[in-house]
C-alpha cells in the first residue's frame, strides 16, 4: 500500500489511480511518456509492430508496378506511409522511377498529416478526405469518374479492402501499395497474455488503440486463448476502450464495443478524451460520515490522504462505492472474487481493506447479511 497527497487526485488534467492498457508498437513511448505525465499507471503490451524495411521484398515489388503503370490517380493514407515508401524507394534504387511516377499524376490524401507527408517530400496533392477516412476520399474520387484509371493506392498496414472494391467497381484498375505491414511481434506474446489477464480480472480501467489491425489483433489473441467472449464483455461492461479514431474504433463497434475517442485524431487529443472520461465518469464520489471519498482505478481519497488498493480491495471496494450505502449481501461480494474457498477469502480482503483505507470504519458489517459503507 502506498500513500500520497491528496490534491494530485482531484487536478481536473490527473489521471492519478488510473491503470491503463498500451497495445501500440510505433510511438508507443510518446503516449507512455504522456500518460504516466498525468499520473496513470501504464501496462505496455504492443500486440502488433511494422515489418522492417529491409525485409519487405513485396514493398519493392508494388513501387516497381507504380512506376511501370504511370497511374493516373495515387492515394496517400497516412503520412507515415508516405515516408516510409519515399525512404524504401531510396533504399532499392527506385526513387528516381518513383519521383517521376508521383510527380506526373493527381495525388489525393487522407488528411493534414498525410498531405504534410506529401509536400515534405516535394510533391503536392489536389484533395483530401473531409472526414480523414479512406472511404470517404474514395468516394469522393469515384465521382468525379475513374473509369479505365489506374489508382494507385498507399494502404495503411492492412488492406482496405471496401476501398479497393469501390474504386474496381467503379471501373479503376487498382494497384495496392503497402509501405508497412503488421506483424506480431513474438518477444511480445506472454505481454499480450498478461494484458488479456488484467483487463478480465479488473487490473485495468482503460486499454488504449491506436491502429485497427491492433484491435483484430488483439481479439485474434484472445480468441486462440479462448477467451474472446471474456475479452468483449469486459469491454462492453466495465473497461474503458479508447480509440484514437473511428477506423480504429470499427473494429471495436464490429463486435458490440462502445469506444470513448476524440474529436481530432491525434495521440495527444487521445490522452486529453482519457483525461476527461477519467474525472467527469471514472472518479466515483461518495459522501460519507467521514467526508467526501473519491475512489479512480486503484486510488481511494478521504480526509486528505490517498490511499492504493490491490485489486481485489479495489473491486471489492468500487462495489460498495457504486452500492453507496446499500448492503451488499456476502454472496455478491464473494462473486467478485476468483478464490475457491470466497468466503474465507471476503473474509481477508475486507479485513486488509480496513486496514488500508485512511478511515478503516468506512466499510461497516451488518450482521448476518454483509457489508456496507457508512454514507
Amino acid at each position: 500500500m502506498t500513500e500520497t497527497a491528496v490534491s494530485t487526485f482531484e487536478e481536473s488534467n490527473s489521471l492519478e489511480g488510473y491503470r491503463i492498457g498500451v497495445t501500440s508498437h510505433r510511438r508507443a513511448q510518446d503516449l507512455i511518456d504522456a500518460l504516466k505525465r498525468r499520473g496513470a499507471s501504464v501496462f505496455h503490451a504492443p500486440v502488433l509492430k511494422i515489418a522492417p524495411i529491409a525485409q519487405d521484398d513485396e514493398l519493392r515489388r508494388e513501387t516497381q508496378a507504380v512506376i511501370e503503370s504511370s497511374p493516373d490517380i495515387v492515394v496517400v493514407t497516412t503520412a507515415y506511409g508516405m515516408r516510409r515508401w519515399i525512404e524504401a524507394a531510396d533504399a532499392t534504387g527506385l526513387d528516381a522511377g518513383l519521383t517521376a511516377a508521383l510527380n506526373d499524376t493527381d495525388i489525393y490524401v487522407r488528411g493534414p498529416k498525410a498531405r504534410g507527408a506529401v509536400r515534405a517530400a516535394g510533391f503536392d496533392d489536389v484533395g483530401s478526405s473531409p472526414d480523414e477516412r479512406t472511404v470517404t476520399l474514395v468516394e469522393q474520387i469515384v465521382s468525379q469518374g475513374v473509369t479505365g484509371k489506374t489508382v494507385a493506392v498507399q494502404m495503411h498496414g492492412q488492406t482496405d479492402v471496401a476501398a479497393l472494391n469501390l474504386l474496381e467497381d467503379a471501373g479503376a484498375r487498382v494497384i495496392s501499395v503497402s509501405p508497412y505491414r503488421w506483424v506480431t511481434p513474438a518477444e511480445s506474446r506472454d505481454s499480450v497474455a498478461r494484458l488479456i489477464d488484467l483487463m478480465c480480472g479488473g487490473g485495468l480501467d482503460a486499454v488504449t488503440f491506436t491502429a485497427a489491425p491492433a484491435v483484430d489483433a488483439l481479439l485474434s489473441f484472445a480468441e486462440r486463448q479462448g477467451r474472446i467472449d471474456e475479452v468483449v464483455e469486459v469491454m462492453r461492461r466495465d473497461l474503458v476502450a479508447a480509440a484514437v479514431g473511428p477506423v480504429t474504433a470499427q473494429p471495436l463497434i464490429d463486435v458490440g464495443v462502445e469506444p470513448i475517442m476524440p474529436s481530432r485524431y491525434r495521440l495527444g487529443a487521445l490522452v486529453r478524451e482519457l483525461v476527461l472520461h477519467a474525472n467527469s465518469y471514472d472518479t466515483l464520489r461518495i459522501n460519507t460520515q467521514f467526508g467526501q471519498c473519491l475512489m479512480r482505478g486503484n486510488k481511494v481519497s478521504l480526509g486528505g490522504r490517498n490511499v492504493e488498493l490491490t485489486v481485489t480491495q479495489a473491486m471489492i471496494f468500487r462495489a460498495l462505492a457504486k452500492a453507496n450505502g446499500t448492503v451488499l449481501s456476502r454472496a455478491a461480494l464473494s462473486a467478485l472474487l476468483s478464490d475457491s474457498n470466497q468466503d474465507h477469502a471476503l473474509d481477508m480482503t475486507v479485513s486488509r481493506l480496513r486496514q488500508v483505507l485512511p478511515e478503516p470504519r468506512l466499510v461497516s458489517t451488518v450482521v448476518k447479511r454483509g457489508y456496507r459503507l457508512l454514507v
